[in-house]
């Protein structure tokens, strides 16, 4: 009878046998016995219980002796928190297992394996009697590759002695739970082969943001090990939840990691694991297909479904038999536990000298003293408030990373440990550096800041910044006016969307264009024929995963746009097309053979007329391939299109053709196509343009400029440009009226709305639809209409509140 007390099947483990199996056993138990029926599949298994354990100590009468070790620990500086953790471990170490639990666990070993015996993975599962809900992810154990009695019986022991690592005894502390409390369940799971495939992790939301439509999945060659420890820099999907369900294609965006090591198994007790370098061809592939990643988000979504919270879940491939199996599922804990309408914002006020940038980990920004650590043995030189400077982090760091400010590594990605550990205590990273600890000297004063998108930079002394605290929970949105964003930037799309919005208004593709492709379109049209060695190699550096350049083009435009889209879903995001002045777009690479020099870009040759004129038509058709496949592949049909500076009538319906042949007809899945009112042509005309597009937005700094006869560029004349002159405001006014009286939609893009209370008011009056904000003027924004509305008489605020 106790023999089976000590082990429970995973086929008999259900979520609610926490105390017996610890949650990690727990949840696979729950997973096996529940999900399988789900077509998800979890490797088969067994756990020993706490009863097990307990059993263990009482038969070597360890009890007493670990009470007295941690009566001995010194709880104000953890001076002797080595020396003790070591007694501790060398006298579990030193202990024998009865011979009652070695039976056990051998009967079911043989049973799991039925007589023929395989490689398992041995792993701690942690449970705290009085605390079911406890974590303690990350502070005991694992052992991989077992094979064989002895050596499954010295890995259940050696689990058991992981108890009391220094990282474990100190998390004990920190977290208040009694050390005779927590008892050790070990898992022995059927080993999956990922050595010769792939593994990673997948967060049921977005794990920078929070943001809970979004299923993030990492994944490099070989263990898993390597991302949890962030020695290498992952692969990067992510995939929306909403049309994922209907069986889009929901992978709105895909990284190439480095992945330059790959852990297989080594051949001894001694390197049970080892890592190779990765051979280049595979660090140049995805470590999965579309079809794969589609797959596992579709796994965590029944499993985030399940357990009815967010989720963090760790994968494997079988390179053997190239199945995809759930290693693990534990509620997410981070992000699931904090408001997002709460938000810090950070600001910097001057730039310094950068010295090195890796990926930002949050959005807050650090200053302290740098200190350079090899290894957590070196925690003595570390002073509260200092910022950590290293290769990268372990479990082993727990203890001292929570003195630092900020972390800095050379290696790792977004899930990687340092990542992890930095969101848990709110502090800035900055991770996959490469030259952290080259570049930054010990003892120096740095600025870490991670509040400029997807990359963190760290700067050289002390950087002047402002900080804001917001709580969108307290703000009213207008009644009578949609307030819309400004966005160009994919990387800040999830955050800013849990600002008070309507949608985006204006979604500028520019910033992609520059940042994110870098090349000219026609010079991947026209690769072939590219006269200039040094272009040709520039543009083979970054398209060279693409013997297809203009896929290059398309996928990177796709991925950037339906990020905004899927960030403000099912709300509209009005997508403007290129509108680059041909001086800009010969900044591009391989730009300067495709653009004709001109005296006043501004006016010149830029908007409608480049979409069907032969230096740019083959352009514009990898821009409507690239919306196509966001609208129809992808399934994101909230997003409508917008075309810049047209000048004409004719000019309009030439567009509306060429779109149509390009796979963009208006109408068809509901796409709207509207154009910008930024010219006096689209004024005098609006009533026939509005035969011919959906809505407008008018372009209020062009309009201004247009109307006035000024070159807004030019400093000399600079003081006679606003969009509150008379004239100007007359343009917008009839514009407005204009739309009304033909009954399609009309918005404004533009700052006066935030800068001015009294041009919101004009606005308001003439009965405008939306108004279009930058993030940083949406808050003064909303405050101006919401003035202007109630002195207009649009509503009248609540009386019962």
């Amino acid at each position: 009878m106790m023999m089976q007390a000590y082990i429970k099947k995973f086929n008999e483990i259900a979520i609610t046998d926490v105390t017996a199996v610890g949650g990690k056993n727990a949840s696979l138990g729950e997973m096996f016995s529940k999900l399988s029926s789900k077509g998800i599949t979890v490797p088969d298994g067994f756990a020993t219980t706490s009863v097990a354990f307990e059993a263990f100590l009482a038969y070597n009468s360890l009890k007493e002796l670990l009470k007295g070790l941690m009566e001995q620990l010194d709880k104000k500086n953890y001076s002797n928190l080595k020396e003790t953790g070591a007694k501790a471990r060398e006298a579990l170490l030193g202990a024998s297992l009865s011979p009652e639990l070695q039976q056990a666990v051998i009967k079911a070993y043989k049973e799991l394996c039925q007589g023929n015996y395989f490689e398992v993975a041995v792993r701690s599962s942690a449970t705290a009697e009085d605390l079911p809900q406890a974590s303690f992810a990350g502070q005991h154990e694992s052992y991989l590759n077992i094979k064989g009695e002895e050596d499954l019986l010295k890995a259940v022991k050696k689990c058991y002695a992981s108890l009391y690592t220094d990282r474990a005894i100190k998390y004990r502390e920190d977290n208040g739970f009694a050390h005779e409390k927590v008892a050790l369940s070990v898992g022995v799971q059927k080993m999956v082969r990922s050595d010769k495939a792939c593994s990673g992790v997948g967060f049921t939301l977005e794990p920078e943001s929070g943001f809970r439509d979004i299923i993030h999945i990492s994944g490099v060659w070989g263990l898993g090990e390597n991302i949890v420890q962030g020695t290498v820099t992952p692969d990067e999907f992510l995939v929306f939840k909403p049309t994922l369900k209907p069986g889009k294609n929901a992978v709105i965006q895909k990284v190439l990691g480095e992945k330059s090591k790959t852990m297989i198994y080594g051949s001894d007790e001694m390197n049970a694991v080892m890592n190779i370098a990765t051979p280049k061809e595979k660090q140049e592939q995805f470590v999965l297909t579309e079809e794969e990643v589609t797959t596992i988000a579709q796994w965590a979504l029944i499993i985030e479904d399940h357990y009815q919270k967010p989720m963090d879940i760790e994968w494997a491939k079988d390179g053997i038999t190239n199945e995809i199996f759930i290693i693990q599922a534990r509620p997410e804990t981070v992000h699931s536990q904090r408001n997002p309408l709460l938000v810090k914002e950070f600001k910097l006020i001057n730039k310094g000298e950068s010295i090195t940038q890796g990926e930002a980990i949050g959005s807050k920004i650090a200053i302290g003293t740098a200190r350079v650590l090899r290894s957590p043995a070196e925690s003595g030189k570390l002073k509260p408030g200092e910022i950590v400077v290293t290769e990268l982090t372990s479990p082993d760091w727990d203890p001292i990373l929570k003195n630092a400010a900020a972390i800095v590594t050379n290696k790792g990605g977004r899930t990687s440990h340092a990542s992890i550990v930095a969101r848990e205590l709110g502090v800035p990273a900055i991770v996959g550096c490469g030259n952290a600890t080259e570049k930054i000297v010990d003892g120096e004063l740095i600025t870490v800041a991670c509040c400029e998108g997807k990359t963190g930079f760290v700067y050289r002394g002390k950087v002047d910044y402002k900080e804001t605290e917001l709580n969108f929970s307290d703000i009213k949105k207008p009644e009578g006016t949609e307030v819309m964003l400004i966005a160009g930037d994919p990387d800040k799309a999830f955050q800013l969307s849990f600002y008070p919005n309507d949608g985006v208004g204006l979604m500028r593709i520019e910033f992609i264009i520059t940042h994110a492709i870098q090349i000219h379109p026609m010079a991947l049209v026209k690769f072939n024929e590219l006269k200039d060695p040094a272009v040709k190699q520039k543009i083979e550096e970054l398209t060279h995963h693409y013997p297809d350049k203009e896929k290059y083009f398309v996928d990177k435009l796709a991925q950037g746009v339906a990020t905004i889209a899927a960030a403000f879903y099912p709300k509209d995001v009005i997508v403007r097309m290129s509108d680059f002045k041909t001086n800009e777009y010969a900044n591009l690479i391989g730009g300067k053979d495709f653009e004709p020099k001109e005296e006043n870009p501004m006016i010149g040759f830029r908007g409608a007329s480049r979409y069907y004129h032969d230096l740019y038509k083959e352009g514009f058709r990898l821009e409507c391939e690239a919306i196509r496949k966001v609208r129809d592949e992808m399934g994101l049909v909230n997003v409508k299109v917008m075309i810049p500076f047209c000048r004409t009538l004719e000019e309009g319906n030439k567009v509306i053709a060429v779109m149509k042949r390009y796979g963009l007809e208006q109408g068809v899945n509901n796409l709207e196509i509207y154009v910008m009112a930024e010219i006096p042509s689209n004024v005098i005309l609006a009533e026939k343009f509005a035969k011919i597009f959906d809505g407008f937005s008018i372009g209020s700094n062009d309009l201004t400029q247009l109307t006035l006869g000024i070159d807004r560029d030019s400093a000399i004349i600079s003081n006679l440009f606003s969009e509150q002159n008379e004239a100007a405001k007359e343009m917008i006014a009839t514009m407005i009226r204009k739309a009304k009286e033909a009954g399609v939609k009309i918005g404004l893009c533009g700052q006066a709305p935030s800068d001015f209370p009294e041009f919101a008011q004009f606005l308001v009056e003439q009965g405008i639809d939306s108004i279009s904000f930058n993030p940083d003027a949406l808050l003064k924004g909303i405050e101006n209409i919401n003035k202007a509305e109630i002195s207009a008489g649009v509503y009248v605020e609540d009386e019962e509140l």
